[in-house]
């Protein structure tokens, strides 16, 4: 098979002096700092330059009295263990030695307050703090759509809640998730301990584009402003009609559910509606991240994998996750083949080779590769151009090896 690289033309607004920036952020919008102990909360995914956002936030509330610390906030992944969750963190650059810091992880929790399915929790160590300063990416979510998705205030209910909250959560429907995001996040905003947050906005190449410090008050309000100005950045599959694609890499890394939903225009979510574009008939995976530590959420939006994710998966870090969320079907295992180079050749013996894609994953699409009867459709294509001439897609010992 011969295939042509395309350079996709994202927008790109890397921040100059991210530190500097974090301070100035918080300096003009925090204006109350507890002159105790303050928590900085870090989630499970691959944020770029995330240690050093979190290493200023950390210098910036010392500078004014408080003595931080991190707590990893995610939920149920790695296992719902307080070890696995400080190991997540630490995989993330995330060390007490690198942030200068201390990283206080634990599963306990404290019920603050009840919505209709079921109690409002909070991390103890968030709970006994003086404060805590949330930080998280703003962006799309992977089940739901509403005004506020994934960001600070997902954060607050199902990072600083940990499992318990994450159970609440997820018993609503995805219809209904919006509304109870919103609900719950009030719990945790009328509790007192929220003194700010940081919300990150990442440009069309997964850079730090933007930051913003948000005062209690307005973190509601500005999420949501927040969460439409990021969808100009959000990367998007150039095409809507696909035959095959091929994601070389899935994991949380990428995303909360291995392969972005918004990406690939599948939710995976029995009895609730899917996404309209893009509309792909068959989606291969090829490999799960070492970063996942084994958390294979989503795979079940896949149609074929290779022996090699599935022998990456770990079946209790994944179930773990996949029962808190409720959506069973997105841990269901495709249908395994030998190899990459197995998965390439027995889809195009059954679907043809026609409108084929591959990418490196659903977060970085800057450079990807077409079959021919794509090329001359995305160099029409405002925001691609296409290299003239085609390459073999080869493989070394059954492994892709398409240089992205």
């Amino acid at each position: 098979m011969k295939v042509f690289r395309v350079h996709q033309k994202l927008i790109s607004n890397p921040l100059q002096d991210i530190s500097a920036e974090v301070h100035a952020q918080l300096e003009s919008q925090i204006r109350t700092v507890p002159s105790g102990e303050v928590a900085i909360t870090v989630g499970s995914r691959g944020i770029s330059n995330l240690a050093q956002i979190v290493r200023a936030c950390g210098d910036w509330l010392r500078s004014k009295g408080a003595q931080p610390f991190i707590v990893p906030a995610m939920g149920s992944h790695n296992g719902a263990t307080a070890e696995g969750q400080r190991a997540m963190v630490e995989s993330l650059g995330i060390t007490e030695a690198a942030m200068n810091m201390p990283i206080r992880a634990s599963m306990e929790v404290v019920e603050i307050g009840k919505v209709r399915t079921g109690p409002v929790f909070m991390d103890r160590y968030c709970f006994e703090a003086a404060g805590v300063l949330v930080l998280n990416r703003i962006k799309l979510h992977t089940c739901f759509a509403g005004p506020i998705q994934s960001g600070l205030t997902k954060m607050m209910v199902v990072g600083m809640g940990k499992i318990r909250s994450a159970q609440t959560f997820h018993s609503a429907r995805p219809a209904a998730m919006k509304d109870m995001l919103l609900e719950m996040g009030q719990f945790v905003l009328d509790s007192g301990k929220i003194i700010g947050g940081i919300g990150i906005l990442e440009d069309g190449y997964d850079q730090t584009a933007e930051l913003h410090a948000l005062a209690p008050g307005d973190i509601l309000r500005r999420e949501a402003e927040l969460l439409e100005h990021h969808r100009s950045y959000f990367p998007r599959l150039p095409v809507d009609d696909l035959n095959v694609l091929i994601v070389r890499t899935i994991g949380k890394t990428y995303s909360g559910t291995g392969m972005d939903t918004n990406v690939i225009g599948r939710r995976g979510i029995h009895d609730f509606e899917d996404l309209v574009t893009p509309r792909i008939r068959v989606i291969a995976a090829l490999e799960l991240s070492a970063s996942s530590q084994g958390n294979a959420l989503g795979v079940g939006n896949a149609d074929f994998i290779t022996q090699r994710l599935r022998g990456s998966i770990d079946e209790h870090k994944t179930l773990i996750n996949t029962l808190t969320t409720g959506d069973m079907d997105r841990a269901k295992i495709p249908a395994t083949l030998k190899d990459d180079q197995t998965v390439v050749q027995v889809i195009g013996e059954r679907y043809g080779a026609q409108r084929w894609m591959f990418i490196p994953n659903t977060l970085h699409l800057e450079t990807l590769f077409v079959t021919g009867d794509l090329k001359q459709e995305l160099e029409s294509h405002r925001l691609c151009s296409v290299d003239p001439e085609p390459v073999d897609v080869t493989f070394d010992a059954g492994k892709l090896s398409l240089a992205f």
